[in-house]
């Protein structure tokens, strides 16, 4: 049997009053809280990914400036390892209000309110890579060699 781990992109985006970018929807019968995140597509550019699954999941237009870093994660729920390239990104415009199905709202929210969601978090990444963010950690876009781009 092959092992098929799945890549996934994330984008931090932290708005002006120091909110973040926050995805609310349904995963495993749950709802949960996660980054603008999602499977990349086979042929799919990885910041191509990242700008599609950001759209797609609040309405709001992204632009990647920094790569943040590569996380592993295992899913205990369903044993899945994904592989999530995370970026750094400025939100440009909310552009349309239709979301991807499975998603409830987009949502503006503090670091405080995030910590507050507690096991409403989709994964310990969630707050892994804000924490990395507010260290200082980042990498330029050229970290990423994508023969699509």
């Amino acid at each position: 049997m092959t092992w098929t781990p799945h890549a996934t992109v994330a984008v931090v985006v932290e708005d002006a009053q120091g909110r973040f970018l926050m995805v609310e929807e349904h995963s495993s019968g749950r709802v949960v809280f996660n980054q603008p995140a999602g499977h990349v597509e086979e042929d799919e550019a990885i910041l191509d990914a990242v700008r599609r699954e950001a759209l797609e999941e609040t309405g709001w237009e992204i632009e990647p400036e920094h790569f943040l870093g590569l996380y592993t994660y295992k899913a205990p729920a369903n044993g899945v390892t994904y592989y999530r390239f995370c970026f750094i990104g400025k939100a440009r415009q909310q552009v349309t209000d239709e979301l991807d199905g499975g998603i409830i709202a987009a949502h503006w929210l503090s670091l405080e309110d995030i910590r507050q969601l507690g096991d409403k978090l989709r994964s310990p990444l969630v707050i892994k890579s804000i924490e990395d963010y507010r260290n200082g950690r980042c990498y330029p876009l050229d970290v990423i060699s994508d023969s699509q781009t």
